[in-house]
């Protein structure tokens, strides 16, 4: 099963969005799935479900950063280059589904609220939208990444 494929299959086991991006890519750094899964959760649905910046987003930037990152023994320009694909994987995000902020990109509704949330799941967002956001970021990250 490639990338995206596990991606997706953690996405509908009940995974969020954050966690099905950064997990497939865990044993490339030497995480476990557990790991991967605990440190990106609290970034799903829009950083702990307030609807901001898209977990698919926050889980490919956490990939990069593992990828492209500044450690300890690093120079800065590790970080202006993370920072680099940074940009450069918000702006193909962005182009394709016009933006990087989770309550846009779910048509303004919002999960906290019970009504906007049942229309949430009346128009299958989640499967109909968010399955895309994920996959996509998991491909635009692994293009960046080689």
């Amino acid at each position: 099963m490639d990338k995206t494929e596990t991606a997706l299959q953690y996405f509908k086991t009940g995974f969020n969005c954050a966690q099905s991006v950064l997990t497939p890519f865990g044993d490339q750094f030497g995480l476990s799935e557990d790991h991967c899964l605990k440190m990106a959760c609290a970034f799903g649905a829009g950083m702990g479900r307030q609807q901001h910046t898209c977990g698919s987003v926050t889980g490919a930037l956490m990939v990069l950063g593992l990828h492209f990152g500044k450690g300890k023994m690093d120079d800065n320009s590790k970080k202006f280059h993370t920072y680099e694909k940074s940009v450069e994987f918000m702006k193909a995000f962005t182009e394709k589904h016009g933006s990087i902020n989770c309550l846009e990109l779910l048509d303004g509704l919002h999960m906290s609220i019970p009504e906007e949330s049942k229309e949430i799941d009346a128009r299958e967002l989640y499967r109909v939208r968010c399955m895309h956001y994920v996959s996509d970021a998991v491909q635009i990250t692994e293009k960046l990444i080689g």
